[in-house]
């Protein structure tokens, strides 16, 4: 399914409902929504089979990669300034 039209028709429906001047408040049912999603998504993502040393190791390696660019760019950055 296409994601854009869904989108496009919301904030076309959001736009065309802020010039009047009633409000409604929308922070449950998307709380609901959002929940649902991340449940959805979780759902899926433990069907997928993967090696989890891999990604531990992995995820490590480049958590230190990651790390140690921050600092690298950082001691670079302070000597100039």
């Amino acid at each position: 399914m296409n994601i854009f039209i869904p989108l496009i028709l919301g904030a076309l429906a959001g736009y065309l409902l802020r010039r009047q001047g009633k409000r409604t408040n929308l922070n449950t049912p998307m709380n609901a929504v959002l929940l649902l999603l991340i449940f959805l998504m979780g759902i899926n993502a433990g069907r997928v089979q993967i090696s989890a040393i891999w990604l531990l190791l992995s995820s490590v390696v480049f958590a230190a990669f990651t790390i140690a660019g921050s600092v690298g760019m950082a001691i670079l950055v302070g000597r100039w300034l």
